[in-house]
């Protein structure tokens, strides 16, 4: 974090809690508000606004969390990429329900997003995929992700296996890496308040649109 970053969280640490927040109008879509809230984060300074938890539930009902970075949304979705034989992929394709998780605790607010993922086109994985830096596509192919590693070395000597492989070459998109959407059904947006009284304004998903109201914290 630079120090012009640091100082626009020192800035803005607790802002929310004071600023009250402006009529949310019933017709008004969740993505805008997400779009300005999201805005908000990256002007603060926040390291990794985009950063995000992913929370997923095996056949079984074992839940689990892990954080990811939200690479693009619009209002058909949020889109992240992952290995597609990773735990979390492998829980999605057993239950494909899911929970997003957005926390900015200098601007004491979080958003909660609930619904169902599917997996993005290959088209638009394979453009995400290409965008990235050239270390982090070997990576992709390097990493059999959340497997065990049969020896300390094994990820380095796969790494130089893959180096060597695609030198001087375009490195291909793995057929076993590429992106989610998760469509939302429910989103809610909490504002810290003071002595608890937090605000909670929800949007859930309805035929004709969206239905909004508001929680007791």
């Amino acid at each position: 974090m630079t120090l012009l970053e640091k100082f626009r969280c020192l800035f803005t640490f607790g802002q929310g809690v004071a600023l009250p927040l402006p009529v949310i109008p019933e017709s008004k879509s969740p993505f805008e508000l997400f779009q300005a809230w999201f805005d908000d984060a990256n002007k603060s300074g926040i390291l990794l606004a985009e950063a995000m938890s992913v929370s997923s539930c095996s056949a079984d009902g074992q839940p689990s969390s892990r954080m990811v970075l939200l690479k693009s949304f619009d209002d058909t979705g949020f889109v992240f990429y992952t290995n597609y034989g990773s735990r979390k992929s492998q829980e999605l394709q057993e239950n494909d329900k899911v929970a997003l998780l957005f926390h900015w605790g200098v601007l004491q607010r979080q958003i909660r997003i609930e619904g169902v993922v599917k997996r993005t086109s290959q088209a638009q994985s394979e453009q995400y995929f290409h965008s990235r830096d050239r270390g982090s596509q070997i990576g992709a192919w390097a990493s059999r992700q959340s497997e065990k590693l049969s020896h300390s070395d094994e990820l380095k000597d796969r790494e130089q296996q893959y180096k060597t492989e695609f030198a001087d070459k375009q490195v291909p998109l793995p057929e076993f890496w590429g992106g989610y959407r998760v469509e939302p059904s429910y989103i809610e947006f909490w504002q810290g308040r003071a002595s608890r009284l937090h605000d909670r304004i929800c949007f859930e998903k309805q035929d004709e649109g969206w239905d909004v109201f508001h929680l007791h914290p």
